[in-house]
């Protein structure tokens, strides 16, 4: 099967994979062609999940999901050390101006493309016209350096302790998970992305929505408004995604959300090969007629990998 030899999640192909990811958000943001990017994100989780190092495009051509365009890039970066399609980009100003302002949080790749066809293609000429972003754009570049300094894994764990004394206070049940790089064992991280989750707290699936979401996650965000940025007035400013998810939703968002991007993907292609569908909300089996069903209980994050068949990773072991 495509995704059997995954290893313990070491990346063979990592500079591929790099040009790959970096292709794939050249067509995301400046081109805004989804098809193309979804192409070369797949492409960069199957070369991440091969067993060993790549080393021609008729080679990678083997493994689904690899075209022939992809493969004749992979040959060129072989045979040369590059790529002369990322060459270009790289001199081209418009791109990097896009990439640029897309960077910054809040702001997607139509509104970073907005941007620039006003004339506005850096950071100093943005903070000129602060009027034309919303709440959460400002806040984004208000905080934009402090956001593009990576967090130190010791500063999370402090915020860790905070977050998780701060929601017990509320209700002791309350379930709190710290997910993307940091849950993957790495020693820093671009933001804190976390979880939270209620045994009470489930997706009504009659009525397609959740129990008291609004009163519970004001109360969440009443509780950690006021130091959710930083630790001290002295700190550099942290950027905080905080999430509450129905009960039964909440493992798979936690798998979804630990990541790494191109794990997920493999990790969904082999789920789609014995008979499943599996997203941030829910596993699914699919039936004879390719439809897929109601979504399984899931009780641990463990579970997922049983229904779908797929060896258990650690998180530590997803970093592909």
């Amino acid at each position: 099967m495509l995704f059997e030899s995954i290893g313990s999640g070491v990346n063979h192909n990592e500079e591929l994979c790099r040009i790959l990811l970096e292709l794939a958000e050249y067509e995301k943001n400046s081109n805004r062609n989804i098809f193309k990017y979804e192409a070369y994100k797949k492409a960069a989780a199957v070369i991440a999940s091969h067993s060993k190092k790549i080393t021609s495009g008729a080679e990678a051509s083997k493994l689904k999901g690899i075209g022939v365009k992809i493969a004749k890039k992979i040959d060129e970066f072989n045979e040369t050390g590059k790529l002369q399609k990322l060459e270009n980009i790289h001199k081209d100003d418009r791109s990097q101006a896009i990439n640029l302002l897309a960077s910054i949080s809040g702001i997607g790749p139509a509104k970073a493309q907005s941007l620039v066809n006003d004339g506005i293609t850096t950071i100093e000429k943005l903070r000129q016209n602060t009027h034309i972003l919303n709440h959460h754009q400002q806040i984004g570049l208000k905080y934009y350096e402090d956001f593009q300094k990576k967090i130190p894994r010791e500063e999370i764990q402090e915020i860790e302790a905070v977050i998780k004394r701060n929601v017990s206070k509320m209700d002791k049940e309350f379930l709190v998970t710290i997910c993307g790089s940091y849950r993957r064992g790495k020693p820093e991280s671009g933001d804190i992305d976390t979880l939270i989750t209620h045994p009470s707290f489930r997706y009504d699936k009659k009525r397609k929505k959740t129990n008291e979401t609004s009163s519970m996650l004001k109360k969440i965000v009443d509780a950690l408004k006021d130091w959710a940025c930083r630790l001290s007035p002295e700190s550099i400013t942290r950027r905080l995604d905080i999430r509450l998810l129905p009960h039964d939703q909440y493992f798979c968002g936690v798998l979804y959300f630990t990541g790494s991007d191109m794990f997920n993907k493999a990790m969904r292609a082999h789920a789609l090969e014995h008979g499943h569908t599996l997203n941030e909300y829910c596993v699914r089996p699919i039936g004879s007629l390719g439809t897929p069903g109601e979504a399984v209980p899931i009780n641990s994050e463990e579970e997922i990998f049983d229904y779908v068949q797929y060896p258990y990773r650690k998180p530590e072991e997803r970093n592909y």
